[in-house]
């Protein structure tokens, strides 16, 4: 009996935490989904135009290349550095539903959050 238990204990810790997982990588458009690493006309396309959208700066970054097969791997980083736009776009979805904010670099999503309440 104990066994039992136990092995539905672990089902229902291993159910419990992948929606929260699943949450902040992803972001659902109706019934089409947009996750991390998504292009910003993909986003455009199958969500909309946001509510919002705020510049935060720019990030700057190294290009960097890795050549050779291990264990004799390498790395190198380019020879100048790359301005990147960070943007965050708000996705107001009424206010019985969460707002969600998208931050991208360059063209690429990196990060989804979820704010309160929208109005």
């Amino acid at each position: 009996m104990s066994i039992k238990r136990l092995f539905l204990g672990v089902l229902l810790a291993i159910g419990a935490g992948s929606p929260l997982a699943y949450a902040e990588e992803s972001m659902r458009c109706g019934s089409r989904l947009i996750s991390q690493g998504d292009a910003k006309d993909k986003v455009r396309t199958l969500c909309g135009e946001p509510t919002d959208i705020a510049l935060r700066g720019v990030v700057r970054r190294a290009p960097s290349y890795r050549y050779g097969s291990w264990p004799y791997e390498h790395d190198y980083y380019g020879p100048g550095w790359e301005d990147l736009p960070v943007e965050i776009w708000t996705y107001n979805l009424g206010s019985h539903k969460l707002l969600r904010k998208l931050r991208f670099v360059g063209d690429q999503l990196e990060d989804i959050e979820t704010a309160g309440y929208g109005y």
